[in-house]
């Protein structure tokens, strides 16, 4: 963008301030029944904001149900259990309209302090939100730029994190917070301070990104409408008339569009022939009848990391939406991006020439995802995707997940949600044993670990939590098997040392080598005589730290490890450049024992963030838990003092290229 940036005037929220004529007399029943409905706490005096059809509001992305798209809410009256279920999952609320009943965060006169520049003021006007905040878009000198005032008109994230945007006041383009809110932790984060990315790098702030980026998977059918390519053009000499056949992902992001399945069955003899039938309607697509392979493109559609192949290509989504259906073959219109088969086909090529830390920040060294909200990627390198020739027993999405609950399925649906729709019995060893039935008769005697311990488990073995996103880890949705030559040549955690924190890396290779004939690779001293995780908190690229350290907060690696030795280091996680490295230090600080009252700012000044963590190390010092362990593996020498001088010289080798994941 060039120029100085032109401001507009926003109206401002409407409020109800009339007062009713003197003449105008209320019966005593009429005080008395309104004075109990306050006592109730009914809103009989709140300010309401006039109702605005959705065609008719023009400061935001609408809802228009065109091209054979229904929505939802007319799939309701045949399907009421799924609509329920899904209803009650995280992907309705991918995208929402800021109202009353969305907005978690508390609008009420509230001061956001640190936001990387001047307070944030939020305020509440009836129904509506509103922002006082630094221009984005200034480019003049820093100490002059201006302050403006924007409503809030939608939300994204609902389940760790709600992104909240701002009307432009420029067409139906759309702008983003300078601050997140947190919802578990219910605060406020600077936006750039929730995303791992280098220390002094400014996170684009871009008029319209959700429009252009942000809509392709946050909506069902969504329309850019550009007039020209996204920031070919200053935003404001734009036309932008974006629209969407529904917010969040719905019911038709699945199974199609429903038009030509609504008017078919309409005649009820049809559709409950259909029922009792096993012929499927071919008027709308069930993901779930579909082979392994499309079914999974269904979910991959959005849990990829892909790019349009040509500009023409754009220019058609940008238009007439995306056009996949659920049932098409993915990559017929879209490039996935595999570099583990293909990272010197000619589109990566062009990738890593718009953008050279394309591969490295998405992506592990030999090709392996490593960002959350990309399971597709990880998936269709996995051996049981691959290698499997029998569609009942080839993994796909829905070998482990569902998107709807089924009637037999005894948890509450927001647990149901909370647990990534991971189907009944599936949240288990049984998602593995579905196929790999060889092992049912005696699984400790493959996992050399006791029943019921972590170590027993499939999921934690073969798919460890070494993806990142949203300031915590996620499991790797690569099915792999643990080797201690990831960890030496790939610098990615093996899932045995993410479990056993305070074992070495020889250790691990001892072990593999034992028991499943895991050849055992070259190894430096300090893979001999310091603990894994050590070498990754001092050594490792940020990426690496910020799991590194969300493990030590994950309950069956304190349990396999014990706790006592962690509080030293993850203090020095306090210290991390990386912003997102040191709320997740933090928050496992939290969760060790003694430690939950910890009061840190993870984005305050760097004064009062050394003076916690050098607070904590003199108070650990002096505690029976220093005294506990005294293993040199965890850089403490007998005496229970830490080895600084070791700790030196590893922090010297430490990966300090920028790293800017691409969550």
């Amino acid at each position: 963008m060039t120029g100085r940036r032109r401001h507009r005037r926003v109206p401002p929220g409407r409020t109800s301030t009339t007062r009713p004529p003197s003449s105008l007399r209320l019966h005593a029943p009429t005080v008395l029944l309104l004075l109990a409905a306050a006592a109730l706490g009914l809103a009989v005096a709140t300010a309401r904001t006039p109702h605005v059809p959705e065609r008719d509001i023009t400061q935001r992305p609408i809802e228009v149900t065109t091209g054979g798209y229904v929505s939802s809410k007319t799939c309701q009256a045949c399907h009421p259990a799924e609509y329920h279920s899904w209803a009650g999952s995280f992907h309705r609320t991918m995208t929402q309209v800021a109202t009353p009943e969305t907005v978690r965060a508390d609008f009420n006169g509230t001061r956001v302090a640190n936001t990387h520049g001047q307070p944030m003021n939020l305020e509440r006007r009836g129904d509506e939100f509103w922002a006082e905040f630094d221009d984005p878009a200034w480019e003049g000198p820093e100490n002059e730029r201006p302050r403006i005032t924007r409503q809030v008109v939608m939300i994204t994230g609902s389940h760790h994190q709600n992104i909240y945007w701002y009307a432009t006041g420029h067409d139906r383009g759309v702008n983003i917070l300078p601050a997140a809110y947190l919802i578990e932790e219910q605060q406020w984060a600077p936006r750039s301070a929730v995303v791992l990315h280098p220390p002094g790098q400014s996170l684009p702030m871009l008029n319209g990104h959700w429009n252009a980026i942000c809509i392709a998977c946050h909506t069902t059918q969504g329309k850019t409408a550009f007039d020209t390519p996204f920031l070919s053009a200053p935003f404001e000499s734009q036309t932008i008339d974006t629209t969407v056949a529904e917010f969040g992902i719905a019911c038709e992001s699945c199974h199609g569009p429903a038009q030509a399945h609504v008017e078919a069955n309409r005649n009820p003899l049809r559709r409950y022939g259909l029922h009792f039938s096993d012929v499927p309607d071919p008027t709308i697509v069930l993901p779930t009848r579909l082979d392994p392979q499309r079914s999974s493109q269904v979910c991959g559609q959005c849990h990829s990391v892909w790019e349009f192949y040509d500009l023409p290509g754009e220019r058609f989504a940008n238009r007439e939406g995306l056009p996949y259906r659920p049932g098409d073959e993915l990559r017929d219109t879209r490039f996935i991006a595999q570099p583990s088969v293909d990272q010197n086909s000619p589109e990566i090529r062009a990738l890593v020439q718009g953008d050279p830390e394309f591969v490295r920040g998405s992506f592990w060294p030999d090709g392996m995802i490593r960002v959350s909200g990309r399971e597709y990627n990880g998936l269709i390198d996995s051996p049981c995707f691959q290698q499997a020739t029998d569609p009942e027993r080839t993994l796909s999405c829905f070998s482990c997940h569902g998107m709807h609950q089924t009637p037999d399925d005894p948890r509450p649906i927001d647990e149901w949600a909370a647990t990534h729709q991971v189907s009944t019995g599936m949240n288990g060893n049984e998602a593995c044993l579905q196929c790999h039935d060889s092992i049912r008769a005696d699984v400790t005697a493959h996992t050399r670990h006791t029943g019921g311990s972590s170590g027993n488990t499939c999921y934690n073995c073969h798919m460890p939590y070494t993806s990142y996103g949203l300031l915590k880890t996620v499991r790797s949705h690569t099915i792999s098997s643990p080797d201690v030559s990831e960890s030496v040549s790939l610098k990615r955690p093996n899932a045995c040392n993410l479990c056993h924190l305070d074992k070495t890396l020889s250790w691990t290779a001892d072990h593999l080598s034992e028991w499943y004939d895991t050849p055992r690779p070259s190894l430096t001293d300090d893979d001999t005589t310091v603990a894994a995780s050590l070498l990754w908190l001092l050594q490792g690229d940020a990426g690496l730290r910020a799991i590194t350290a969300q493990s030590m907060g994950w309950g069956p690696a304190q349990e396999a490890s014990g706790t006592s030795w962690m509080v030293p280091h993850l203090a020095e996680g306090l210290g991390d450049p990386y912003e997102a490295v040191r709320f997740i230090a933090a928050r496992s600080l939290r969760s060790l024992p003694g430690y939950g009252d910890l009061n840190f700012d993870f984005v305050g000044p760097e004064s009062e963030r050394v003076d916690t963590a050098l607070r904590l190390l003199n108070a650990w010092r002096g505690t029976e838990s220093a005294r506990r362990r005294r293993d040199p593996e965890l850089l403490v020498d007998r005496s229970g003092a830490l080895r600084v001088e070791a700790m030196r010289r590893l922090f010297d080798r430490r990966d300090r290229r920028p790293l800017f994941l691409r969550e």
